[in-house]
């Protein structure tokens, strides 16, 4: 685990509580948890620990503390380990206790988060180790769960990653679609610089070194190479100069990452980081 990682801050409870909230109202639809509370005693208590069958990074923990903190304010969360860490198969994460009845309520609640997010810190972790020694930077897309973004886009930094734009107001990325209604892509950028902010960006996206020679007469802060083979990215490398960021997109995976990182590109955006990672397995049991 880096020290990077563990200096990534919690979400604040403000981002954390609705979503929370909505996942547990869900579970607990109309009338509860209807098992627990026709079999477990209101006055019984049980201490359980929280472990993962399989080594992966842990992610969540801001959440899992939220959840247990709706469900029941007497449940004690003691963490061993923390967001960012790398863990082992049964390495203790944290232990729980308190009333029986709401460890179990929020049970499947809290794992849905910490499987879910620990999985995407793991996976994004496993392609981070292959770019080791490489300049390039593996970065996640908006191909995230809807009503997670947040979380998601924090699980794949606490895996080494970096984001790339968190929604449609932080950055102007010009896409084929927009430039076939302006026109060109001359066209596009001029509009984009009429309307930007001083502190906003522009990135484009190109297919073809035809359209990144069009770009590159007047460079906006990024550009996006999608789909190109490793033919092209060295060649569209060389073209820019380092006039402006350059980022690999478009159906990457982990077999493909070291060579794309060698064309000389700055950023690798992958997409299955949030909308293909495993979960990883994480297990509630009862400690003895």
């Amino acid at each position: 685990m880096s020290l990077l990682n563990r200096d990534i801050a919690p979400l604040p409870n403000i981002l954390l509580d609705p979503i929370v909230t909505a996942a547990l109202a869900e579970d607990l639809g109309r009338g509860g948890d209807i098992t627990s509370d026709a079999l477990i005693d209101a006055d019984h208590i049980s201490r359980l620990q929280l472990r993962p069958r399989r080594p992966g990074v842990l992610a969540g923990m801001d959440v899992l503390a939220r959840v247990l903190y709706h469900v029941d304010t007497r449940i004690h969360l003691e963490a061993h380990r923390h967001d960012g860490e790398r863990l082992q198969a049964l390495d203790p994460i944290a232990t729980l206790e308190g009333p029986t009845r709401s460890l179990l309520t929020a049970e499947r609640t809290a794992l849905n988060f910490l499987t879910r997010l620990s999985g995407i810190a793991t996976l994004t972790r496993t392609m981070v180790d292959q770019l080791e020694g490489c300049t390039a930077r593996l970065a996640c897309t908006r191909k995230t769960t809807p009503g997670l973004r947040a979380l998601e886009k924090r699980a794949v930094r606490l895996g080494g990653g970096v984001n790339h734009r968190l929604g449609l107001d932080d950055a102007m990325l010009i896409k084929d679609n927009h430039i076939a209604a302006v026109g060109s892509i001359t066209h596009a950028l001029a509009r984009a610089r009429a309307q930007l902010g001083h502190l906003r960006m522009i990135e484009l996206e190109v297919d073809t070194l035809e359209q990144l020679e069009e770009a590159l007469v007047t460079p906006p802060h990024a550009i996006l190479l999608d789909n190109m083979d490793l033919n092209d990215l060295r060649r569209a490398v060389a073209m820019t100069g380092g006039r402006c960021l350059l980022t690999a997109s478009g159906g990457i995976d982990a077999q493909r990452l070291r060579e794309i990182a060698d064309t000389g590109v700055d950023l690798i955006a992958v997409g299955a980081l949030t909308h293909s990672a495993p979960q990883l397995d994480i297990g509630l049991d009862a400690m003895e």
